[in-house]
C-alpha cells in the first residue's frame, strides 16, 4: 500500500489504541484504515502487565506487520490503571500513558472500533473515526482469539501464529517410523511439519566422501561437535519458519533433545551447547522400536542400537518436563494413539490471564 501524499492527507496525525491481546486481522484493518487517511500514525499498545503476552512481543508483531506502511509508527506503554468509562479520574490516568506514548505530538484523529473511541478523542481535542465497530469486515475479536485461538487461526498473522503454534516433536530411534508418523499428522490435521535436517546432513556428508571414495558407506562417515551445533541450528530455523505458516499444531521430526543423544551416541557424550538449546515443546511422541523393521535405506547405521537408543529417549524424555506418549504396534495403531493425544491437546486450548476489566 502505497503512503498518502502528506500534504494532502485528510489528517495529520492519527492515533490507534488497544492491548493487541493477541493482535489480529481486525487490529490490523484498522490501522491500515487510519494509514490511509494520515499522514502519519502512532499505535500505541497499552496492556496491562497481568495479561500473558509480553508488551515488546505485541509490539514487534505490529511492527512487522506494518513494515510496508512506515508512516505507521508503534510504541509500547503499560497501563496498569483500571478501567471505569464512567470515571473522570480514571480517564486522566490513560490519557497520561498514551500522551506519554505520543512524545508530545499532538493528534488529530483517533481511529477505533470501541464504543471509548468517542470519548478517548475528544479528550486529546482530536476527531473520532470509527471503523467496523460490529465487526462486519473482518469478524474476530482479542477476545474471541483468546477463547479459542484454533477457530480463529486464519485471522491471525505469521508471527503471531509462530508464538501460539503447539509444537510436537515425534522421535525415537532408527527406523522407527518418525518421520512417516510427523507425515501422517501434518496429513490428518491439514497443517506442516519439519523433516529431519539430520538426515539431510548425512546424505551430504556421504555423497562428499564418495566424490573421492565412490565405495564409501555411511559407515565411513565422521561425526564431529561442529556437526551437531549445525543440525541443532538449521533444525530450529526450519521448525520457527514453519511454525509462521503452520497450523494450530506443527509436527516436528527430531528436536535438540534428541540431537543430544544422537550427538552421544557417535561421540560418547552430548555438548553442553547442545543440550543447552533444547527447547520444550507441547508434546513428545516417541516411536518404540519393538516390532518395527529395520529398513536399511543405506543412510543408517545403527540397527543394534536400536534398543539402547529407545531407552535414553525414555529415559531423557522422563525429566524435561513435558508430556510424553508411546507409540506402539502397528502404524494404524500408532497414529490413533498420536491423534488422540494431538486432539486432547487441542481440547485443553491456551491459557490467557485476563485482561483488565471495567468494573
Amino acid at each position: 500500500m502505497s503512503g498518502p501524499d502528506r500534504r494532502r492527507a485528510e489528517f495529520r496525525h492519527g492515533m490507534v489504541v488497544g492491548k493487541f491481546y493477541p493482535p489480529h486481522a481486525g487490529h490490523h484493518a484498522l490501522i491500515e484504515a487510519a494509514a490511509a487517511r494520515c499522514a502519519a500514525v502512532t499505535v500505541v499498545v497499552a496492556p496491562s502487565r497481568r495479561e500473558s503476552i509480553p508488551l515488546a512481543e505485541r509490539v514487534g508483531w505490529l511492527r512487522e506487520a506494518h513494515a510496508g506502511t512506515p508512516w505507521v509508527r508503534v510504541v509500547g506503554r503499560y497501563d496498569d490503571h483500571p478501567v471505569d468509562y464512567a470515571d473522570p479520574a480514571v480517564w486522566d490516568l490513560h490519557c497520561a500513558v498514551f500522551a506519554d506514548a505520543l512524545g508530545g505530538v499532538p493528534v488529530d484523529a483517533v481511529f477505533s472500533s470501541e464504543a471509548y473511541g468517542a470519548e478517548l478523542a475528544r479528550r486529546f481535542g482530536a476527531v473520532p473515526v470509527c471503523v467496523d465497530p460490529e465487526r462486519r469486515t473482518v469478524p474476530v475479536s482479542g477476545t474471541a482469539v483468546r477463547a479459542d485461538p484454533a477457530a480463529h487461526w486464519r485471522w491471525l498473522s505469521p508471527a503471531v501464529r509462530a508464538w501460539l503454534v503447539r509444537r510436537v516433536v515425534v522421535v525415537g530411534a532408527e527406523s522407527t517410523g518418525t518421520t512417516t508418523m510427523a507425515a501422517a499428522l501434518a496429513g490428518h490435521y491439514g497443517t506442516g511439519w519439519v523433516p529431519e535436517y539430520g538426515r539431510e546432513l548425512t546424505a551430504r556428508k556421504l555423497a562428499e566422501l564418495r566424490r573421492g571414495r565412490p565405495g564409501a558407506t555411511v559407515f565411513d562417515v565422521v561425526w564431529d561437535r561442529a556437526d551437531f551445533a549445525e543440525v541443532v541450528r538449521e533444525q530450529q530455523a526450519a521448525e520457527d519458519a514453519a511454525a509462521r505458516a503452520s497450523g494450530p499444531l506443527l509436527f516436528c521430526d527430531t528436536d535438540a533433545r534428541a540431537t543430544a543423544i544422537w550427538e552421544e551416541r557417535y561421540l560418547g557424550s552430548s555438548s553442553a551447547a547442545v543440550r543447552a538449546a533444547a527447547r520444550r515443546p507441547a508434546l513428545y511422541l516417541l516411536t518404540d522400536h519393538v516390532g518395527v523393521p529395520f529398513d536399511d535405506d543405506g543412510l543408517r547405521d545403527g540397527e543394534h542400537l536400536r534398543a539402547w537408543m529407545t531407552g535414553r529417549f525414555r529415559a531423557e524424555l522422563a525429566g524435561c518436563g513435558v508430556p510424553v506418549v508411546e507409540l506402539h504396534g502397528a502404524h494404524e495403531a500408532r497414529l490413533a494413539t498420536a491423534v488422540a493425544a494431538c486432539d486432547a491437546l487441542l481440547a485443553a486450548g491456551w491459557f490467557f490471564a485476563d485482561p483488565l476489566l471495567p468494573a
